[in-house]
């Protein structure tokens, strides 16, 4: 029986991680076939496992960052601990941590400690705020990025900020690992050179932060919070229909606005009107827009707006809450779900969003805490007499 070839198939990659950002790093190149063997501490494990008891008792952070992955639970303060994971990176192409700042450093886990004799290791750092800086030693959490990178200001309504929903800091920095992970890899195989890859969550949600970065540099005052309204498009949000569903609408260009006028609005005169001629126009006049499109709204149920405004092609929606994403049938009629296993269950899980063609994705098992321990520490070459007493010490 052949087995199954991945893109990664073949590399190994050895992750010293906890909560969002680098799990969700490695969870993607586990996705393309990549071995990842995660690195716990014995007994709780990574501290995600406990942020919530919600999918069969496993953390839904948990359950969604690492799928396909082998749990070796070692304790990095013993020199035993450190020992067997230096015999790991002997043996691996890609190393990635987010150890809290300086632990890394005080470990001997730092870039250029673990590549010291290891020329072709990749390493990745992820940290909060860089390795370098006046920030470096500071400790950081997703919220915290969103705030100091401006992000919150920009969400929410007039009366208030508010977080945003999701860990996009962790998820950006994640991102970002994966990618620049990625090209360390291809630059390997191309120039036998390995580059280390370092991301902290700060830089990677600056970037994020672009367009109302320039905004703000260049045109005097940072976009204003207007929930779902957007700062430089006009009409664009969402309004209530006559049966109390609110409906999201944008208009991208002139043919669009033409048209809402005309065949939804049934205001043809105001295509050429001063206030709404262009979009600078409509945003610097929106109160009165908003006034004329709401005036429309509260005539038609949610159904028959949504039905007119994609007549006429413009881009609409209802707005879902999480329950009804779940049941999207985009997600549905294109198969978008697969079943992952867990200790002790199964779970429905979403495919990684990129699809290679004729490449089936991999969806391999959640690993309960130090489940791989053993097997891993036997392919190292440790006696089972050794492995029974380094669990006996607390070490694995």
């Amino acid at each position: 029986m052949s087995v199954q070839r991945y893109p990664l198939s073949g590399v190994t990659v050895v992750s010293v991680e906890q909560a969002v950002a680098a799990p969700y790093a490695t969870r993607q190149l586990a996705d393309l076939g990549a071995r990842v063997i995660k690195v716990e501490r014995p007994g709780g494990g990574d501290f995600a496992r406990r942020y919530d008891t919600t999918v069969h008792g496993h953390s839904s952070y948990f359950v969604w960052l690492n799928r396909s992955k082998e749990s070796l639970t070692l304790d990095l303060k013993d020199p035993r601990g450190r020992e067997i994971l230096h015999d790991l990176l002997d043996g691996a192409d890609v190393f990635v941590q987010n150890l809290a700042p300086g632990a890394a450093g005080r470990l001997g886990l730092d870039a250029a400690t673990v590549t010291s004799h290891r020329p072709g290791l990749i390493p990745c750092t992820i940290s909060g705020w860089g390795t370098s800086g006046p920030w470096a030693d500071r400790k950081a959490y997703d919220l915290l990025v969103q705030c100091q990178t401006g992000l919150v200001s920009l969400t929410g309504t007039p009366e208030g900020t508010a977080r945003t929903g999701i860990s996009v800091a962790d998820i950006a920095a994640g991102m970002y690992a994966y990618s620049g992970v990625l090209t360390a890899l291809y630059t390997r195989a191309t120039t036998g050179e390995a580059h280390p890859v370092e991301v902290s969550l700060f830089e990677a949600l600056a970037e994020w932060m672009g367009q109302p970065a320039y905004y703000t540099r260049h045109g005097g005052t940072q976009p204003p919070r207007l929930g779902t309204r957007h700062a430089t498009i006009a009409p664009y949000g969402t309004y209530p229909a006559a049966d109390g569903k609110e409906v999201l609408f944008s208009i991208q260009n002139e043919r669009e606005w033409a048209a809402l006028c005309t065949e939804f609005l049934g205001r043809p005169e105001l295509v050429d009107d001063p206030r709404f001629a262009t979009a600078s126009d409509r945003v610097a006049h929106r109160e009165e827009l908003d006034t004329v499109v709401a005036g429309r709204f509260a005539r038609s149920g949610s159904d028959e707006i949504l039905k007119d405004l994609e007549r006429i092609g413009i881009a609409c929606a209802g707005v879902n809450d999480v329950a009804a994403f779940l049941d999207h049938p985009v997600l549905a009629d294109r198969g978008r779900w697969t079943e992952v296993a867990v200790p002790g269950a199964t779970v429905e899980a979403l495919l990684p969003p990129a699809d290679l063609a004729g490449l089936p994705a991999r969806m391999d098992p959640v690993p309960a805490v130090g489940e791989h321990t053993r097997a891993i520490l036997t392919e190292l070459g440790r006696a089972d007499e050794e492995v029974s007493a380094l669990r006996a010490d607390g070490v694995v």
